[in-house]
């Protein structure tokens, strides 16, 4: 019998968690490519402009929402249209429905209780989910913006080490399903994984990524067999 692949979707009932670990490692991936490309550069933030300079590359952007490090709280820009704009927070409006559909009030609620870090996750899961090129953090007037980067622009790294890195990387400093998000993030690049009883294997070109697992599904051992020269 064929296995029917099941695809990477919000669902009715999915916490938080499991959509972070469903879009997170993707995300982690994009942010990689985003630093290689701009380096040691730091962005200048044009909201007027809706863009994010790195030096003399001009990226467009979406604005996400900002963190308040003295109160502690993170505003989703949907919610700050007067400030913002509706051409900039049509991206975070698309993660209010989504909230809503779905029913995870991380993406509806307008203000949440947050440190640095919860903001990192919720721009991470929408990069992910929204497949923009990478998210930044600008620091303005003393609140940390979040903005979406929307360009081609950003070279891909596709190399097999740089996915085995990322998902380690991924799963050990987050708190995320780990079985779960080996499944999504090679789906979601485009590779073929198979499932067995404690070990997976993605089937990366003529590599292969293999992740045991215990039985509460955490991660045992990680192997990455490479493609004969």
């Amino acid at each position: 019998m064929k296995t029917i692949e099941e695809p990477v979707v919000i669902r009715v009932g999915d916490s938080f968690k499991l959509v972070l670990s469903k879009y997170g490692a993707l995300a982690l991936d994009k942010q990689e490519n985003l630093s290689e490309f701009i380096g040691d550069a730091e962005g200048d933030l044009d909201l007027d402009e809706g863009t994010v300079s790195f030096g003399d590359t001009k990226l467009p952007i979406q604005v996400l929402g900002f963190y308040n490090d003295d109160l502690k709280q993170w505003s989703w820009a949907w919610d700050n249209e007067n400030i913002f704009g509706a051409e900039l927070i049509s991206a975070a409006a698309e993660m209010k429905q989504a909230g809503i559909d779905a029913g995870i009030p991380e993406f509806s609620t307008p203000i949440i209780h947050a440190d640095f870090n919860d903001c990192h996750t919720l721009a991470m899961a929408t990069v992910g989910i929204l497949d923009f090129a990478a998210y930044y953090a600008v620091n303005e007037g003393g609140l940390d913006i979040f903005v979406a980067i929307d360009s081609d622009e950003i070279p891909e790294n596709n190399d097999v080490v740089k996915f085995k890195d990322t998902y380690y990387t991924f799963q050990k400093n987050f708190k995320v399903y780990p079985k779960v998000a080996l499944d999504a993030y090679a789906k979601l690049k485009g590779y073929k994984i198979k499932h067995h009883d404690d070990f997976d294997v993605v089937y990366l070109g003529e590599s292969r990524f293999i992740v045991g697992f215990t039985e509460r599904d955490n991660v045992k051992t990680i192997q990455l067999l490479l493609e004969e020269e």
